[in-house]
């Protein structure tokens, strides 16, 4: 019985070097996977609508094969248009968007146009063919540049190249200081 007394020593030597003892509370529950981001439905709607659009305007008023690509915003003189449409200014850079989709063009030409505004060129040529290979009866590269250029505001004027630098299967751009 002397062990029992021993023990009872021991325990009571414990818990007096131990002092007062405060339970824990539970463990915090892991942190949860975050939710995933919500649709831009409103966003997509937008673009749908905007591709239907398009689209739209394509069947309605089809910009043909060999039909001149020109347009030139009110504040660019006439005289300097008339040199952009005579082939008079110096081409810096270039853009073949042969074989491209029309997403891929549209991508393409933006991204395009902003490097060379970036890198100081004020003249560029996009070569976006006759689209005479189209499955589409209408070129749609033709008409995807035609609309990408006349809804940019740092394109001042734009016009079928010349026969020499591609005629009616590339523009070329006059692009707006930064």
């Amino acid at each position: 019985m002397s062990d029992a007394g021993d023990e009872d020593d021991q325990a009571r030597l414990f818990r007096e070097a131990i002092g007062q003892v405060r339970r824990i509370a539970p463990a915090p529950t892991p942190p949860r996977k975050p939710r995933p981001r919500p649709l831009a439905r409103m966003a997509q709607a937008d673009e749908r609508a905007a591709a239907s659009e398009f689209r739209r305007a394509l069947q309605a008023m089809p910009i043909g094969a060999g039909d001149v690509l020109s347009h030139r915003v009110q504040a660019l003189p006439v005289g300097v248009f008339n040199r952009l449409r005579r082939g008079q200014f110096s081409v810096q850079d270039e853009l073949d968007l042969h074989g491209a989709t029309a997403a891929q063009a549209e991508a393409a030409l933006c991204q395009f146009l902003r490097d060379a505004q970036r890198s100081g060129s004020a003249c560029v040529r996009i070569i976006h063919g006759k689209g005479l290979g189209s499955q589409a009866e209408i070129p749609v590269l033709k008409n995807v540049v035609d609309r990408v250029l006349r809804h940019r505001s740092d394109v001042l004027a734009f016009h079928s190249a010349t026969p020499a630098q591609g005629g009616t299967g590339a523009v070329v751009v006059l692009l707006g200081a930064r």
